[in-house]
C-alpha cells in the first residue's frame, strides 16, 4: 500500500497515531500526520488517489450546499446541483476517487492523484468549483478552471464527476446576453429552461449533411452578389482591425428579421463597451427577439474565452436539429487562438510556429466542421458560421488566418486601403471567394451578375496604372469608368440592409446603358431614387422577383420602364 496521509483538526497523541495506524493495517512508518484547524473535526485519510473524508467541515459544507439558494443561474449551477444529489445519498464518512491541487495560477490547476481522469472531464474543486481536464501526465493532470478562478488555492481538493461541460440551452435564451458557459449577464433574472447540452459534441456525420441549396442573404449587395452565402456554409469574415468586419455580421443578423432564422453572436475578447454597442445594435435594429450574445469579455479568463465558442455552438445545435436555420458569429477565432495558446503555455505544451502549439488547427476544425446543412430525415435544419479573424497588415498568408481559410467554405476579405478610401463595405472582390454559396444563389441574382466580379476586378488592377498618370486607350477608360460606377454602386450603409429583390433590380440597372451618362457621384443618389420609384409605382416588380427568385422577361421589361422614367 502506498503512503497514506492522515489530516487531522488537532495534533494527535502518539498512542492515537498508533491506533489509527493499527485499524489502517499499515505500520506508523507508513502514515504521515498533518494537522488542518480548517477541519473542525474529525480525520481526512489519503492515498493520493482516493479519499476518505470524515471531517465535520465536510458535513457541514454538504449540509451548505443543500441549503444554499440561487436567485439567479450560476455557472454550471445544472451540474452542481445534480453533483449534490449523487453526494447526499452518500454515507457520512465517505471513499471517492479524488486528488489535490498543487499549484493554480492564471486559471490553471495541476493536481496530484487522479489517475482516472479523462481528457474533457469536469473537476469539482473544494466541493463548489469546476474545473476541465486538459492534461494527462504521468504523475499529475493539468486542468482549466472554469469558475472560482481566484478562489482555488493549493491543497483544495479535486474529484472526478464523470460529467463534461453542458450548458443550458433552448428558446428561453433567445433575447438574452449570456456568459461563456450560458449564466446570464444581462441583468434580467433566471434563465428558465429544462434543456441542456455538451459544449462539444461530434460533428454531422457525411451522410447526415445535405447539399448547400438555401441562400443565406446578409443584405449586403457586395455579398450576396460576388461572394453569396448558403445555408449551412462557413464563410470567413477577413481583415485587419478597424475595417468593418463585425458591422459586417452585424448586418447579416439584421437582415435575419422575419425570414426564420435564429441567431447566435459569440463575443471572444472584446471589450466591455464593444459589446454593449453590439447588443445595443441588436435592440435598435429589433434584432435582439431572436438573437442569443454570448459574451467571454476581454475580463474573463482565457478559460473562459476558450470555452465560448463550443458552448455557443451547443445552444445553436439544439436549434439545428429542431429544424429550425441558425447562423452563429465567431467574434472572433483569433482572440480565441490567443486564448488557447495562453492555456498551452501554462500548461506547459511545447511551443510550434508563432508561438502556437501544434493542436491550433484542431481547435478551430472540431468547431467550425459542427455547422451543416443537415439531410431531411434529421429534420433539415441548419447551421451557417461566419467566423471573423484579424490580420496585421493585411498578411492573410500568417498561421492563423491560413488555418481557417482552409477549414472555411470562402471568405470576405475586408481591405483597409478600400475602408479608408470610403469605400464601405470594403469587400476586396480579387481575394474573396465563395466555394458553396454560388449554388444557394436564386436565378435572379445569377442572372444579373454574371461578369460583375471580374469588371471589378479588372477595374482595380487597371486603377493601379491610372495612380501613376499612365496614358490610358478608350477601352480602358471604359472599363475604368464602369468599375468606378460598380463601386458606387456596392457602398452601403451599416445597418441597412437590402431585401434580395432591391439588390437585384439595383443590379440590373446598372447593366442598363442609361446608367452609362449617369455621373460617377451620382450613382448612388440615382438608384436610391430608382428604388423609391418602384417601391411606389411599380411594387410588384419586387414581390414578383421576391417570390419566385427569378428575373422574368416582363420584369426586366417592367424595370427598363421603371428606368427610363427616373432618368427621362
Amino acid at each position: 500500500m502506498a503512503d497514506l496521509i492522515v489530516t487531522s483538526a488537532r495534533v494527535l497523541s502518539e498512542e492515537k497515531k498508533r491506533a489509527v495506524a493499527e485499524s489502517l493495517g499499515v505500520s506508523l512508518d507508513a502514515v504521515t500526520f498533518t494537522v488542518d484547524e480548517a477541519l473542525i473535526g474529525g480525520i481526512v485519510i489519503s492515498d493520493g488517489e482516493k479519499v476518505l473524508d470524515a471531517s465535520v467541515r465536510r458535513r457541514v459544507s454538504d449540509a451548505a450546499m443543500q441549503a444554499e439558494l440561487h436567485l439567479t443561474n450560476a455557472p454550471l449551477e445544472h451540474i452542481l446541483s445534480s453533483l449534490k444529489e449523487e453526494f447526499s445519498h452518500l454515507p457520512k464518512a465517505e471513499i471517492t476517487a479524488a486528488g489535490i491541487v498543487r499549484s493554480a495560477v492564471d486559471g490553471v490547476v495541476f493536481a496530484d492523484g487522479l489517475s482516472r481522469a479523462k481528457v474533457g472531464e469536469l473537476l469539482l474543486v473544494a466541493g463548489k468549483y469546476f474545473a476541465m481536464v486538459m492534461n494527462l501526465e504521468r504523475d499529475r493532470i493539468g486542468a482549466i478552471l472554469l469558475t472560482g478562478m481566484n478562489r482555488v488555492r493549493s491543497g483544495d481538493e479535486v474529484r472526478l464527476t464523470g460529467k463534461i461541460v453542458t450548458v443550458p440551452v433552448g428558446e428561453a435564451l433567445l433575447g438574452r446576453v449570456v456568459g461563456p458557459l450560458g449564466d446570464p449577464i444581462d441583468g434580467l433574472g433566471r434563465i428558465t429552461t429544462d434543456r441542456f447540452r455538451p459544449a462539444e459534441t461530434p460533428a454531422p456525420a457525411i451522410l447526415d449533411r445535405a447539399k448547400v441549396s438555401e441562400p443565406l442573404y446578409t443584405g449586403i449587395k457586395a455579398v450576396d452578389a460576388i461572394v453569396p452565402i448558403g445555408k449551412g456554409q462557413r464563410e470567413l469574415i477577413i481583415g485587419d482591425r478597424q475595417t468593418g468586419k463585425t458591422s459586417l455580421a452585424l448586418d447579416a443578423i439584421l437582415n435575419q428579421k422575419g425570414k426564420n432564422v435564429y441567431c447566435i453572436y459569440v463575443a471572444i475578447g472584446q471589450k466591455t463597451t464593444t459589446v454593449a454597442d453590439v447588443v445595443n445594435a441588436l435592440k435598435k435594429g429589433d434584432a435582439l427577439s431572436y438573437t442569443t450574445v454570448v459574451a467571454a469579455n476581454a475580463s474573463d479568463s482565457a478559460p473562459l474565452q476558450y470555452v465560448a465558442p463550443y458552448a455557443a455552438t451547443a445552444m445553436a445545435e439544439e436549434l439545428m436539429y429542431a429544424g429550425k436555420d441558425v447562423l452563429i458569429v465567431y467574434d472572433d477565432l483569433s482572440k480565441h487562438a490567443v486564448a488557447y495558446r495562453t492555456i498551452s503555455l501554462l500548461l506547459r505544451r511545447p511551443a510550434g510556429r508563432e508561438a502556437f502549439p501544434g493542436d491550433v488547427f484542431y481547435i478551430h476544425s472540431r468547431l467550425l466542421e459542427r455547422s451543416a446543412k443537415l439531410a431531411p430525415r434529421l429534420g433539415g435544419g441548419s447551421l451557417t458560421a461566419l467566423p471573423i479573424i484579424e490580420t496585421l497588415g493585411s498578411d492573410i498568408s500568417s498561421y492563423i488566418p491560413t488555418n481557417v481559410i482552409s477549414i472555411t467554405d470562402g471568405q470576405i476579405f475586408l481591405e483597409s486601403g478600400l475602408f479608408h478610401a470610403g469605400i464601405r463595405p470594403a469587400v476586396n472582390v480579387g481575394l474573396s471567394v465563395s466555394r458553396v454559396g454560388g449554388n444557394a444563389q436564386p436565378k435572379a441574382m445569377r442572372s444579373v451578375v454574371k461578369g460583375l466580379k471580374l469588371d471589378l476586378a479588372r477595374y482595380r488592377e487597371m486603377a493601379v496604372f491610372t495612380e501613376f498618370g499612365a496614358d490610358v486607350d478608350e477601352d480602358t477608360k471604359s472599363v475604368l469608368d464602369r468599375g468606378a460606377k460598380l463601386t458606387q454602386m456596392l457602398i452601403q450603409r451599416q445597418g441597412a440592409p437590402y431585401p434580395m429583390a432591391e439588390e437585384v433590380a439595383e443590379i440590373y440597372a446598372m447593366s442598363d446603358e442609361s446608367f452609362r451618362h449617369v455621373e460617377k457621384e451620382k450613382i448612388g443618389a440615382t438608384l436610391a431614387r430608382l428604388l423609391e420609384h418602384i417601391r411606389a409605382n411599380h411594387p410588384e416588380i419586387l414581390s414578383s422577383i421576391e417570390e419566385s427568385g427569378e428575373l422574368s422577361e416582363s420584369d426586366k421589361a417592367a424595370l427598363d420602364r421603371a428606368i427610363a422614367e427616373v432618368l427621362a
